[in-house]
């Protein structure tokens, strides 16, 4: 079940936990998966048991296997696991300093018992590639029970109530939710929902379906539409020469939208991260951790 380490960008070094690591097993059957194409189902059919899963995270502990997060994941929709309320209670009690990570598709805010699970977690990220209910059906494929007005209801509930990190991800396909109306509606839902950041990216992976990614200036140009919450873009977005910024353009950068430390590296000449050091020293800019990515915004 265990997997890993494996070093993500996003949230450093990872040691995978897959709940279904015989089968593809989801309630979405989205087009862009990596996965092969699957109809979706409501519960898990097959899953390993939690004293193997704790098993196998005891030996990684017990061998010093360097990581940061484990992560629950699946061939699938980890939160399908049957067992997660129980799975998440023995993890934090062997975790350590390590953090515990779902990444989810954010389906199981609809159930109370997975709900609750989910609170117990450390940092949570969920999908939402539309807010718009026919685009939604369009690039998810979920199941009809799934109603995306109640899950981003019950999202913003959890939120309100969560004590931990919440990460939401935008994933962008061609012809689908790749216009201005669609980022104009995510953007109302997630000034509602207030995650700490979202995760912005387009398909870069073989998809199930005949769908494609767009370029990476439009996927910026898109993302520039949401405002209500800090953004990360997909590495590979950063591309042409860096670029050497006055105090002054600076400063109103990050005044209309906070940096992440992944533009301050790839966007940023040595002159412009030098003046940005200074604001910093002179408390003109503040510099926040956003669930282990680094956002530089204006005071």
């Amino acid at each position: 079940m265990t997997f890993g380490p494996i070093s993500s960008r996003r949230f450093g070094l990872s040691l995978g936990i897959d709940l279904s690591p015989n089968q593809k097993q989801c309630n979405f059957d989205c087009v862009y998966c990596e996965l092969q194409a699957a109809k979706p189902i409501q519960k898990f059919l097959t899953y390993p048991n939690i004293k193997d899963i704790i098993n196998e995270v005891q030996i990684a502990l017990k061998n010093d296997v360097q990581f940061d997060f484990l992560t629950l994941t699946a061939n699938g929709e980890p939160s399908l696991y049957p067992y997660l309320k129980e799975l998440v209670y023995e993890l934090n009690k062997i975790k350590q300093e390590k953090k515990l990570l779902i990444l989810s598709n954010g389906s199981g805010v609809l159930n109370s018992n997975t709900f609750s699970a989910l609170m117990d977690v450390d940092v949570v990220k969920f999908s939402l590639d539309s807010a718009i209910e026919k685009t939604f059906y369009r690039i998810d494929r979920a199941l009809k029970y799934i109603k995306l007005e109640e899950m981003i209801t019950k999202m913003i509930a959890f939120k309100k109530k969560f004590l931990g990190e919440l990460i939401m991800e935008v994933l962008i396909v061609e012809g689908l939710n790749d216009n201005k109306e669609e980022m104009l509606a995510l953007n109302e839902v997630f000034d509602k929902i207030k995650p700490l950041r979202v995760d912005f990216s387009t398909i870069d992976r073989p998809p199930a379906y005949p769908v494609k990614g767009i370029s990476l200036k439009k996927l910026e140009e898109l993302s520039m539409h949401i405002t209500s919450v800090p953004i990360v873009l997909a590495k590979h977005c950063y591309k042409g020469e860096k670029i050497d910024f006055t105090i002054e353009e600076l400063l109103k950068m990050l005044q209309l939208r906070a940096q992440s430390e992944f533009d301050v590296e790839n966007k940023f000449s040595q002159y412009s991260k030098d003046i940005l050091e200074k604001l910093i020293k002179e408390q003109k800019v503040i510099v926040k951790n956003l669930a282990g990515v680094k956002f530089y915004k204006k005071l």
